[in-house]
């Protein structure tokens, strides 16, 4: 018997955005495997020469698809790809295409979007809130849409570190409608140069856009039965379909990979700030839930007075440090070390008063010593360069590694508790009751076989076990030179972990 979730899916057509990303992805297998779903339509772009359908039929040989395609093995057929691009005027969709979506389409979950922290603000003003307008204006013509799900993020509104679910326009300096003006009159180049002007305390161009798009939905939505959904950071999934899956290295996968390679072993952390990580199957789940409460709810009251916004965090009771965090990765490395590695793993936690030094030290200086070496060896040099990049990047997270968010999800645990025991356990998003130790352990497990594509074997795990000996002699050294530094420099508060290190 179909759930109240699947009995909501069954034979509607749904149109997604986004739906290459990491979430998109997870979403279309739930939806193919789940639920009887007519069709998926989804807004696609021709990436490197390769054509829209080839995109979608390459999904058949990835290892995320294969519980699905052993269930139902014609089930991408349901996947029409539609063409288009979020840069291009009215998405870059043909007339036919948009007809074809009007007449048909009754669910709409809107997720495309930049997620780089440094993007170019006309960039993403365009892909996250010009298209956001659009894809609103798309969707007010849709004869049968029922449910529309805006995929947003927790921390669209982090100028706060107490977030509520509700809109906060306060924030913004200008409204939505202005900055959209203001980018058909101005060049590109303008845009960019007045980044730090507009923004104003937002840290970074994606959480600035990604408030403005909020903005868009609460000026623009009108009768719309739509919802936002904001999920914290998205990270591997928990168990389903398979364990510790992903497809990307954004956000704390960055570091995980970084580290594990040896290449990252200063972070500026905050160890005891809390991590906002939600995994990826958890985030599909609460989406799909999300679009059947908001089509019920549209059903039985009509219009609300503003759209409902659900948060997927961790709760009060259960949450983790970047410490804790930190030293998952630690002992992942000592238990299933990866066999390509720079240097032996060793992360060290800092603030931002000692991050130059420590950067300088166990970063910068061998950097220069190994591109010499690769130079002498006539091979290209790339570690200083790789070096300057990847201090930026920790400098554009620092808001986050440095400052604890505390999320307000009581929307999104009252929707848990009206969805039936059978929906709960079928597409469960239950943050209290989820386990970290469980949930980081398969991460990195997956993180192994999915993002490094190292095998977990006897010889493989040998052969990383023997070379990790031979460099965890080599970081006694630099790590005695620093600590030596520091002590002469300042006070120095030392908590060691494996090797995972918390200097402040």
């Amino acid at each position: 018997m179909d759930t109240g979730i699947q009995g909501f899916f069954k034979n509607k057509t749904v149109f997604l955005t986004g739906g290459s990303g990491l979430l998109g992805k997870v979403l279309i297998e739930k939806l193919l495997r789940t639920t009887d779903v007519k069709r998926i339509y989804t807004l696609t772009r021709p990436k490197r020469g390769v054509s829209v359908e080839d995109r979608i039929s390459a999904w058949e040989k990835e290892r995320f698809f294969k519980v699905l395609l052993k269930a139902r093995p014609q089930a991408l057929k349901r996947i029409s790809p539609i063409a288009g691009d979020c840069l291009e005027p009215d998405l870059g969709i043909s007339e036919s295409d948009r007809s074809l979506l009007v007449s048909n389409v009754q669910v709409v979950i809107h997720g495309a979007a930049t997620v780089r922290f440094d993007e170019a603000l006309h960039l993403a003003l365009a892909i996250n809130v010009r298209a956001t307008r659009m894809m609103i204006q798309l969707a007010k013509q849709m004869t049968q849409l029922v449910s529309f799900v805006h995929v947003s993020t927790a921390f669209s509104n982090c100028v706060k570190t107490d977030i509520e679910e509700r809109f906060y326009p306060e924030y913004l300096k200008d409204t939505s409608d202005k900055i959209l003006a203001l980018g058909e009159i101005l060049s590109n180049e303008t845009i960019d140069n007045l980044t730090t002007s507009l923004i104003g305390p937002f840290p970074n161009t994606y959480t600035y856009t990604k408030a403005l798009a909020e903005d868009v939905i609460l000026r623009e939505a009108g009768d719309l039965p739509l919802c936002v959904f904001r999920p914290a950071i998205i990270m591997t999934t928990y168990n389903d379909p398979i364990v510790g899956w992903t497809d990307n290295l954004n956000g704390p996968l960055a570091l995980i990979y970084g580290s594990a390679r040896g290449v990252v072993r200063v972070v500026l952390v905050d160890p005891k700030c809390k991590i906002s990580i939600v995994p990826a199957d958890l985030s599909g789940n609460a989406a799909l839930a999300c679009a059947w409460h908001t089509g019920e709810n549209s059903k039985r009251e009509g219009k609300a007075e503003k759209p409902t916004i659900y948060t997927l965090g961790a709760t009060k009771d259960n949450q983790i440090n970047y410490g804790r965090f930190v030293g998952s990765i630690y002992e992942h490395c000592d238990r299933i070390p990866l066999d390509q590695v720079l240097w032996y793993p060793i992360i060290l936690c800092i603030s931002p008063r000692l991050f130059p030094l420590a950067a300088l030290i166990f970063h910068t200086i061998p950097g220069y010593f190994l591109d010499a070496l690769l130079v002498l060896m006539g091979r290209k040099p790339f570690l200083t360069k790789l070096y300057k990049k990847i201090h930026k990047n920790i400098f554009n997270l620092r808001h986050f590694t440095t400052n604890s968010f505390n999320f307000v999800t009581k929307n999104t645990c009252n929707l848990f508790e009206e969805m039936s025991e059978q929906d709960r356990r079928l597409y469960n998003f239950d943050m209290e009751r989820l386990d970290w130790t469980e949930y980081l352990n398969g991460s990195m497990d997956g993180f192994r076989e999915y993002v490094a594509k190292e095998p977990t074997t006897k010889e493989s795990l040998a052969k990383a076990r023997k070379l990790g000996k031979r460099f965890f002699l080599q970081i006694k050294g630099p790590s005695l030179q620093f600590y030596g530094l520091v002590g002469l420099s300042s006070r120095l508060r030392l908590v060691a972990t494996g090797q995972v290190y918390h200097l402040s």
